[in-house]
């Protein structure tokens, strides 16, 4: 009876080995550590350390203690191990930002644009104490709390810019990473897609679904932006899930995603998956052409730069896809700038129409009872999140782009304010959402006289 009962938990260990792939999960820890140091150290130039041990270490979660990393200055590349077992190489390249490294990684081409030396702005120190309070609330560590680790925040009022402050090393021209603000810009760049006619979001998305006996043959554009496509793609973090999978082992992410099963019918029912999000970047890909030479000059010619957007690196897979779900480093003020681009309609500051009469509108629309709309979370549904928040004191109206470790974008037309919040704050699942939105009360009451006489052009 003994050797029976070892027979079986051996048995039930090696299937547990099998079904939940360990192996997988640590490899996608060091994928993850790679890729996030690179960006830290290569795109923003912030200390790689700090990245490993504010960033990387909490993400890896049990792996952290035993994650390695080391870098190459000359060759601009990082390498990881755990265990010495588990490795992953990433690589900085001029123009693409950092991108992990497969024996099938494509070469990338020369950047079509370079960006040119910026001179560092001044930080602009409000005179206003109440709004000087209210940075110093978010931006002040409580003992015995996980820290929040803020990294910038800019409130702007009327297109201008009414505070602001960063945390040491940082500033106006730091590129930060994004996290799933990226999804936000990748609902613009479909947008302007939209307005010369090269997309329709009520379209079938992707040809090799469009056959009769596929299920997914009638999943639209609509359907992924939205998060309704009712493919079975689970995101949760773990490392053990399809997404991590897809984001650290895969050389080609939109290839992967595009294997998704259909769970539900599609648009029936929200579920939240950067799966869809590849599947639209690939998408906006070969709308755009050029690989991802036309893929940059494409965003920098009718997004970033009409929008004022001076320091965006957009960041890509092996195969030449761009991460849009998860992987665009901007610096605040940059962000501030898309935020405004909303804010107005999709009118840049010069008058020129950047997203088409009424994109706005359809991005802040709500999904399948949920509070997320295309691209963007929002107030206009009944879903419990968004009655939260607006008892909490967010106005009715306000829409955010949002992304992991509380990485946001508020956009509040009946303020006429755009917020930014950056930061690395390991407090799931929202990521401190309340300090936000006490920042958010604490900016609309100091400003409920109008833009203060002293401001800073947001251009």
């Amino acid at each position: 009876m003994q050797r029976w009962i070892r027979y079986t938990i051996l048995a039930a260990v090696l299937a547990a080995l099998v079904i939940f792939r360990p192996d997988r999960a640590l490899q996608v820890a060091s994928g993850m550590a790679a890729h996030t140091v690179c960006s830290a150290a290569f795109v923003s130039k912030l200390d790689p350390q700090e990245a490993f041990v504010e960033t990387v270490q909490p993400m890896a979660s049990v792996a952290g203690p035993f994650l390695r990393y080391s870098i190459d200055q000359d060759a601009s590349t990082v390498e990881t191990s755990i265990a010495g077992i588990f490795s992953a190489k990433a690589a900085y390249h001029p123009g693409y930002g950092c991108r992990q490294e497969y024996a099938d990684s494509i070469a990338l081409p020369t950047p079509s644009t370079q960006s040119e030396p910026l001179a560092e702005d001044p930080v602009f120190e409000t005179a206003n104490a109440e709004l000087r309070a209210a940075l110093d609330h978010i931006f002040t560590e409580l003992k015995d709390e996980i820290p929040r680790h803020i990294k910038a925040v800019v409130i702007v009022k009327d297109g201008r810019i009414v505070a602001e402050k960063y945390a040491a090393g940082i500033g106006p021209e730091t590129p930060l990473p994004s996290f799933s603000i990226a999804k936000s810009v990748t609902n613009a760049l479909v947008g302007i897609l939209v307005r010369q006619g090269k997309l329709n979001v009520n379209a079938p998305a992707v040809d090799a679904w469009r056959n009769a006996n596929d299920p997914r043959a009638t999943i639209t554009l609509d359907n992924l932006i939205r998060m309704a496509s009712g493919l079975a793609f689970e995101e949760n973090g773990s490392g053990f899930d399809p997404v991590s999978r897809m984001l650290y082992l895969e050389n080609d992410m939109a290839a992967y995603a595009q294997t998704g099963t259909l769970a539900t019918p599609p648009g029936s029912t929200f579920d939240y998956t950067s799966a869809n999000t590849l599947i639209v970047a690939g998408i906006v890909k070969r709308a755009i052409g050029g690989g991802q030479a036309g893929y940059v000059r494409f965003a920098q010619d009718e997004l970033f730069v009409p929008a004022g957007m001076r320091r965006v690196t957009l960041e890509f897979d092996g195969a030449g896809t761009q991460v849009a779900s998860t992987a665009i480093l901007a610096p605040a003020r940059d962000w501030a700038r898309f935020g405004q681009l909303f804010l107005n309609g999709g009118i840049a500051a010069d008058g020129k129409r950047i997203l088409p009469e009424g994109w706005v509108a359809y991005s802040k629309t709500s999904t399948a009872d949920s509070s997320y709309g295309a691209g963007f979370w929002t107030n206009d549904s009944e879903d419990e999140f968004a009655e939260r928040r607006i008892k909490a004191g967010m106005p009715h109206d306000t829409f955010f782009a949002s992304g992991n470790r509380g990485q946001r974008i508020y956009i509040i037309p009946s303020e006429r304010m755009v917020v930014v919040r950056l930061g690395m704050t390991h407090r799931p699942p929202d990521f401190d959402i309340a300090a936000d939105l006490r920042l958010l009360r604490e900016a609309i009451a100091a400003l409920k006289g109008g833009t203060p006489a002293v401001s800073a052009p947001l251009r």
